[in-house]
């Protein structure tokens, strides 16, 4: 490295965006996701002891995906290499596979080769790298918002093992932020900033676990607040809510997420939850779903799950349907409402009107908790390895096509949405 090179290095890093420079430099800094690092968990013990063989990490946004591969590169014996999946192209493969194998015939070390985004490459991308992680001339470490039994390549699934990472929970949110607060060398220590409790506590709920949305807005709030009177940058909720804007509600709609948030939005009108249903219901509609789509869900249900039980709610779902297509959105999330709380409980209300705004509210406003693991689709390869699926109880093995179990994520078990 020539001394440009050097000063180009330098000033990258210090100024890079705060959640990049706040990333941990070892394992034990890292905050979260102890259902896989934990001291005695799998991860943890072959990171300790330098000893990883290919992982595919996936998970939302801000969890900790590249984090948790630098922490192996800064901790590994290895060479590292990074590869964008969204920028790479072949020729990138080729030279980091080429350069590990010059590492591995002069030194006898192995490389670990960082690939984000994985699931932007291509097929015959993913299949490039199979014979040199079989043969062991790359350890890959693949990162992934999507989930990889649907965007990976089934041969590289089968040489890697899984890990899922988890939304970050509000006390490590907090956590990240006050270290932030603190961190005079990489963090925002030096600029003489002041961040209230009910600041911290809005943005920890704001960020929908997502450690970057909350560090971007730590220093988005510090370097755009002037000074108060007394020298001091006060931050407040209502700075952090200038800053943080409108929350992000997670969902693809061709991915992972909409498949669970469907199933779980089937399964809580299955399972007579009302506060279930319009609480799915208002994760798809603020993130935008098609009406037409959960309209078609809704009729289907209400065949296949009351059927001749009650034959008007079939009759319901249809004329919340053809409402739909006559009046779109916004209006259209009242007629939804209805038939999914029909479905759910069969008698019809005017209270579907406040269910759905209440519901829509309380997403806007409020971090999205994980979906039960047990509601989640749990049909296709792979999925039982993640808990998907196991432990749910289908209401129509038990008598009278009921039974008690839980809907709504831990969090907010005993919220309810629908008044009867």
């Amino acid at each position: 490295m020539d001394i440009f090179e050097y000063m180009r290095e330098t000033t990258k890093s210090e100024q890079a965006p705060l959640a990049a420079r706040m990333r941990p430099n070892s394992l034990d800094e890292v905050v979260g996701q102890k259902h896989i690092l934990g001291q005695n968990k799998l991860l943890y013990r072959a990171i300790k002891a330098d000893k990883l063989s290919s992982v595919i990490f996936f998970g939302p946004p801000g969890t900790g995906k590249t984090t948790l591969a630098k922490v192996i590169a800064n901790t590994s014996d290895s060479d590292f290499c990074q590869i964008n999946a969204t920028i790479a192209g072949k020729k990138d493969m080729e030279e980091a596979v080429n350069k590990a194998k010059d590492v591995l015939g002069m030194y006898g070390r192995k490389t670990i080769v960082f690939v984000d985004e994985i699931h932007r490459f291509n097929k015959s991308q993913q299949d490039f790298l199979l014979p040199y992680v079989e043969d062991g001339t790359i350890i890959l470490i693949g990162a992934t918002t999507e989930n990889p039994y649907f965007e990976v390549n089934s041969a590289l699934i089968s040489r890697s093992t899984i890990f899922e990472l988890k939304s970050l929970d509000k006390d490590d949110i907090k956590e990240l932020i006050n270290r932030a607060m603190s961190d005079e060398k990489n963090g925002m220590g030096g600029y003489g900033a002041n961040i209230t409790e009910n600041a911290v506590e809005f943005l920890a709920d704001s960020s929908n676990g997502d450690a970057r949305t909350a560090l971007n807005a730590v220093e988005l709030a510090i370097l755009t607040t002037d000074r108060s009177s007394d020298g001091i940058i006060h931050i407040t909720p209502e700075v952090i809510e200038e800053c943080i804007q409108k929350r992000n509600v997670r969902y693809d709609k061709d991915g992972d997420n909409h498949y669970d948030t469907i199933s779980a939005f089937i399964k809580s009108m299955r399972g007579s939850d009302p506060d279930a249903t319009v609480y799915y219901l208002a994760r798809m509609l603020v993130a935008g779903e098609s009406v037409t789509f959960i309209a078609r869900r809704i009729m289907i249900c209400a065949a296949e799950d009351v059927g001749l039980a009650d034959p008007n709610a079939l009759q319901v779902a249809v004329a919340a349907a053809q409402a739909v297509h006559q009046l779109g959105m916004p209006e259209a999330r009242i007629p939804l409402a209805e038939a999914a709380i029909y479905v759910a409980k069969a008698p019809k209300g005017n209270s579907a009107y406040n269910a759905i705004n209440s519901a829509m509210e309380f997403v806007k406003n409020h971090q999205l908790y994980d979906i039960p693991a047990y509601l989640r689709v749990g049909s296709y390869s792979g999925a039982k390895d993640l808990g998907h699926g196991i432990g749910y109880k289908y209401p129509h093995d038990y008598e009278n096509h009921y039974v008690e179990q839980q809907y709504l994520p831990d969090e907010i078990k005993d919220i309810h949405f629908f008044d009867e």
